[in-house]
């Protein structure tokens, strides 16, 4: 049996380093996927989805039902629970209702919306200057918005008084 010669070990070391190398550059692309993002109606939404929201481009991202741009500034993922009536923000951009997580904003300063009354429902989360959501969610909603909605918000204005 032959040494392995110095040449052998430099190349053993880069293939190591590259096999180490891919691994972390293919996580970095990792995003988890919404408990329902085997929902076949996912793969419909992610594939009508804009390759440039204002401000930034589409990633590379890997997994089911996802999408991000930015460097994952902004992640959209479809098949998240579905809403029940509550009490936070309601945001309707062209037809489509986003309730917003107002708790994360609050905590982490992170804005985090979903669809209200569609389903499969969809999250988008967004770290940049809450001021920009308005127009990002413009931009997503035609994706979005060939979803029948079961559900409408409603504002104070709208509610019964008993």
């Amino acid at each position: 049996m032959r040494k392995p010669t110095t040449r052998t070990w430099i190349w053993l070391a880069v293939a190591a380093v590259a096999v180490t190398g891919g691994a972390f550059y293919v996580g970095g692309h990792h995003v988890s996927a919404a408990p329902h993002a085997d929902d076949p109606k996912c793969d419909k939404i992610v594939s009508r989805l804009p390759d440039d929201i204002p401000g930034a481009s589409r990633d590379w991202a890997l997994g089911d039902g996802v999408a991000s741009w930015g460097g994952q500034k902004a992640v959209f993922r479809c098949g998240a629970e579905e809403l029940q009536p509550n009490t936070n923000l309601c945001v309707t951009a062209d037809g489509v209702d986003w309730v917003l997580d107002e708790a994360r904003l609050k905590r982490d300063g992170v804005s985090v919306l979903r669809t209200y009354g569609r389903s499969p429902a969809v999250e988008f989360t967004y770290t940049g200057p809450r001021e920009e959501v308005g127009g990002i969610l413009a931009t997503l909603d035609p994706a979005v918005k060939w979803i029948p909605q079961s559900r409408k918000c409603i504002g104070l204005n709208d509610a019964d008084v008993l």
